[in-house]
C-alpha cells in the first residue's frame, strides 16, 4: 500500500483550511523516472515482421534497461541480456554526455544497432562492446574492442562492428578478429563518428557514421570543436574538482566545423563535397540500396538541401531545395525512400504540414505530419495531428490511400516492417504497446511500468479566440462551486514541445501540485507544435511577448470557466523554456501573477545556442534588438513579485550563468530574490525534495503578499 502523508493548505484571511490525506504519488514519480520504468520502448522489426527487439527494465522502479526479443506467432517475450549480469563499470564521459542529449534517465542498455536482418545486435555498456546473434541461441557476448567505446553498430551483412573510441571510428569482425582504427582524430578538438552538440541537442541526431548497404565502407563525420568557443562547468560543492571544458556554440559565435567522408574498410578515404560554407549543418543520412541521401540545411535554416551523393568519388547533386521565409523544421524521418524508388518528403502547403511522394502531397489540407517512422515496402508510416491534443498513426500506399490506424484518444507512435505493426499508444490510461501482423489481432507487449498512485483530473478546454489548448486541473477533494482557489499555471510554453495533449502522464506533476490546493492550468501558446506552420512561426523574432500573452488569455479564460479559480493568488512554475516564461510572467506581468519558480530559465538569449536560438531571433549581429526584447536581464529592477531561481551547477544545456547574470542584475537593482542551486544536476532534474521547496515558495509566497 502507498504511503500517505498528511498535507496542509490554509488561507487564514479568506476561512480556509483543507486537510487532505495524499498517497506519496511524489516518491513515486521520481522513483520510477516519471513512470518510464518498465515501458517497453525503442522498438526494431526484422524485415519477415516474425520478431520483435526492443528495450524495457524489468520492473517499474528497476532503473537498469534490458535487452528483449518477442516471436510475434507466439507472443512469447524473451529475455537477450541483463546488463546488471555483465559490468559494472561507469559509463565513460562521452556516453554520459549522449544520454544527457537524449534525456536518458535510464541506465543499462540504452541504445543498440543491429544488421539488415535483425540477426546481429550490438550495443555498448561500461565502456565495452557487447554482441549477439538472436538466431544460434548463445547469447550475449563481449568484443575485444578498445575502450571506453561507444555507439558501435554492426555493418548490414552482420560481418563487421564500427565503434567510436576518444575520438577514432574503429571496425571489427563480430568473431572478435580485425580490430583496427579507420579514422584516427587528427587533433585534441576532432573526432570522427560522434554527432556535434547541436545535432544532438537540436536536431535529433544522436549518431555520425552510416554504413553502406553491403557493408562495404561507411559515411562518416568528421567534427571539428576548435572554432567553438570554450566554456568551463565547475563543481563549487568540490572545489578540488577540475572544471569541465565544454565546447558551446553560443548563438553569434562560430559552429563545429563538420565534413562527411566516404572511408572504406581499407582506410581510404573520399570527402563529400557539400558546400559547408553555405549548409554548415548536417541533418541526416539516408544511405538505401538505390544510392546515399544527405540532407543538409544553412546556417539561418531557411534553405535546406537534398543531396545525392555518388560514394565513389564524394560527388553531390541537388535532388531538392526548399526554402522559407522565416525558417524550415527538421521533420523526423525525412528524407525515405519507398521500395520503388519514390521519395518521401514534406512541404508546407495549405497552412498544412503535408506529406509528399515523389512531389505529389498525398496528405489532405488540416491533418499536420509530425514525423515519417517507417517505409515498408509500397506503405508509409508516419504521424499526424488533426487536432493538435492528439497526435495518430496513419499509413499511405499507392493501392490503400491514407489509413488511420490508431483510434483511442492519446499520442501514438509506432514502427511497422513485413507487415507488422507495433503501436505505442499514450492516453488517458497510461502506456500500451501492442504488435499486429496484417489483418490480425492486435496482441500487447507486457509493461512493467507502475500504475500512478493519483490519476490526474483533467479538464481540456479551448481558450480565448486563438483557441488556446488549455488543462485545467482541480484537487480531486474539491467541490466546483465550494470555494476559491489559488492558481498556479504550469506551462512549458515554448516552441517544438507540447504540455496539454490528451496522455495521462503528462499531467502528473500537475494534480499533485493540485493536491496541495491549487487550480493548475497547463497552456500551449503560439509557437506549439501541432497547428501548422504560421502558428509556429507567429513567435519568429519574439519569443516572449506572444508566448507570455498566451499564457494571461488562457488564464482568464479559464477562470470564466471555472468560478473557482482566484486570479488575486496566481503563481506560475515551469523549467527550461517554461523557466524562462515563468520569470517573464513577474518580471513583466505583475499585476497577473505574483509569484513566479523559474528552473533552469534562459534569462540571456546570447547565451543559449546557435541552431535553436537563431532559428527564432535570427543572428544576433543581424538583429540584436530581437535578443534585447526577449532576454531578462534589463529587466530586472521591474521585478516585483517573489521569485526563486533553481539551476543545476552541473547543466551543459541551459548554462547556470544564465541564472547567476539575472541574480546579479536584481542584486544591483536592489530586487529581493531566491537562488536555489542544484549541486551536480544536470538539465535532467528529477528530485522530489525540489518539488517540496517549490511548493514551499508558492504557499508562502501567495499567503503573504501584499
Amino acid at each position: 500500500m502507498a504511503q500517505e502523508i498528511p498535507l496542509a493548505f490554509a488561507d487564514v484571511d479568506r476561512g480556509i483550511l483543507c486537510w487532505v490525506t495524499e498517497p506519496n504519488l511524489l516518491q513515486q514519480y521520481v522513483r520510477t523516472r516519471r513512470f518510464t520504468l518498465g515501458v517497453p520502448r525503442d522498438v526494431t522489426i526484422t524485415p519477415a515482421g516474425d520478431r520483435v527487439v526492443f528495450l524495457r527494465s524489468q520492473g517499474g522502479a528497476d532503473p537498469m534497461t534490458c535487452l528483449w526479443v518477442t516471436d510475434v506467432a507466439s507472443g512469447e517475450e524473451q529475455l537477450v541480456t541483463d546488463p546488471g549480469l555483465l559490468v559494472e563499470d561507469a559509463e565513460p564521459e562521452e556516453e554520459r554526455r549522449r544520454r544527457e542529449r537524449a534525456r536518458e534517465t535510464a541506465g543499462g542498455v540504452v541504445a543498440y544497432a543491429t544488421d539488415r536482418v535483425v540477426d546481429v545486435l550490438a550495443f555498448a555498456l561500461g565502456g565495452r562492446v557487447f554482441w549477439t546473434r538472436l538466431g544460434d541461441g548463445v547469447g550475449v557476448r563481449q568484443l575485444p574492442a578498445a575502450t571506453p567505446a561507444m555507439d558501435p553498430r554492426p555493418d548490414p551483412t552482420g560481418t563487421w562492428v564500427a565503434y567510436v573510441c576518444e575520438g577514432a571510428l574503429r571496425i571489427l569482425r563480430v568473431d572478435g578478429s580485425g580490430d583496427r582504427t579507420l579514422a584516427e582524430p587528427e587533433a585534441p578538438q576532432v573526432t570522427y563518428g560522434l554527432a556535434e552538440f547541436v545535432a544532438a541537442e537540436e536536431m535529433g541526431r544522436l549518431r555520425g557514421y552510416w554504413w553502406a548497404p553491403d557493408g562495404s565502407r561507411l559515411l562518416v563525420a568528421r567534427v571539428d570543436e576548435s572554432p567553438i568557443q570554450r566554456w568551463y562547468l565547475a563543481d563549487p560543492a568540490n572545489p578540488a574538482t577540475r572544471p569541465v571544458n565544454v565546447a558551446y556554440p553560443a548563438a553569434g559565435t562560430a559552429n563545429a566545423h563538420v565534413s562527411l567522408w566516404i572511408i572504406g574498410l581499407d582506410g581510404a578515404r573520399v570527402a563529400v563535397q557539400c558546400e559547408r560554407e553555405a549548409f554548415e549543418y548536417v541533418v541526416t543520412v539516408h544511405w538505401h540500396d538505390a544510392g546515399l541521401l544527405l540532407l543538409v540545411q544553412s546556417r539561418d535554416q531557411r534553405t535546406m538541401r537534398l543531396l545525392q551523393v555518388d560514394p565513389d568519388n564524394g560527388a553531390t547533386t541537388v535532388r531538392r531545395q526548399d526554402h522559407d521565409a522565416a525558417w524550415l523544421e527538421i521533420v523526423p524521418g525525412v528524407p525515405a525512400v519507398m521500395a520503388g524508388g519514390a521519395l518521401v518528403w514534406t512541404a508546407d502547403q495549405d497552412a498544412t504540414r503535408r506529406l509528399l511522394v515523389d512531389d505529389e502531397p498525398v496528405t489532405p489540407p488540416g491533418l499536420q505530419v509530425r514525423a515519417v517512422l517507417d517505409v515498408d515496402g509500397d506503405e508509409v508510416l508516419f504521424t499526424a495531428s488533426e487536432e493538435p491534443t492528439e497526435v495518430h498513426v496513419w499509413a499511405w500506399s499507392s493501392a490503400g490511400g491514407l489509413v488511420r490506424r490508431s483510434s483511442k484518444p492519446g499520442v501514438h507512435s509506432g514502427r511497422q516492417s513485413g507487415g507488422t505493426l507495433v503501436l505505442t499508444e499514450r492516453s488517458w490510461d497510461g502506456t500500451r504497446m501492442t504488435v499486429q501482423q496484417r489483418g490480425g489481432t492486435a496482441t500487447p507487449i507486457t509493461s512493467y511500468a507502475e500504475t500512478p498512485v493519483l490519476a490526474p483530473r483533467v479538464q481540456l478546454m479551448r481558450a480565448g479566440e486563438r483557441e488556446l489548448r488549455t488543462a485545467v486541473l482541480l484537487p480531486t477533494w474539491h467541490t466546483p462551486g465550494s470555494g476559491p482557489l489559488p492558481v498556479l499555471m504550469d506551462p512549458y510554453g515554448g516552441p517544438a514541445m507540447q504540455r496539454v495533449v490528451s496522455a495521462r502522464n503528462g499531467y502528473l506533476i500537475s494534480q499533485w501540485f493540485a493536491e496541495q490546493g491549487f487550480a493548475v492550468v497547463v497552456a500551449d501558446g503560439r509557437g506549439t507544435p501541432g497547428r501548422g506552420p504560421a502558428w509556429e512561426r507567429t513567435i519568429r523574432g519574439d519569443i516572449g511577448a506572444p508566448v507570455l500573452q498566451d499564457q494571461v488569455d488562457a488564464l482568464h479564460a479559464a477562470a470564466q470557466h471555472h468560478c473557482d479559480l482566484d486570479l488575486t493568488r496566481v503563481g506560475i512554475r515551469g523549467w527550461s523554456f517554461g523557466g524562462y516564461l515563468a520569470a517573464l510572467a513577474v518580471l513583466r506581468r505583475p499585476d497577473v501573477f505574483h509569484v513566479a519558480v523559474a528552473g533552469a530559465p534562459v534569462t540571456d538569449q546570447r547565451l543559449y545556442d546557435t541552431h535553436y536560438q537563431e532559428r527564432y531571433l535570427g543572428h544576433p549581429d543581424q538583429d540584436p534588438q530581437a535578443y534585447d526584447r526577449c532576454s531578462l536581464i534589463s529587466d530586472a529592477p521591474m521585478l516585483q513579485r517573489p521569485l526563486m531561481l533553481v539551476h543545476g551547477l552541473a547543466d551543459d544545456n541551459v548554462s547556470v550563468a544564465h541564472t547567476l547574470r539575472l541574480s546579479s542584475a536584481l542584486l544591483a537593482a536592489g530586487r529581493p530574490h531566491t537562488v536555489l542551486p542544484l549541486s551536480g544536476v544536470t538539465h535532467m532534474a528529477n528530485q522530489q525534495d525540489l518539488l517540496l521547496l517549490e511548493l514551499d515558495f508558492l504557499r508562502h509566497s501567495l499567503a503573504l503578499r501584499d
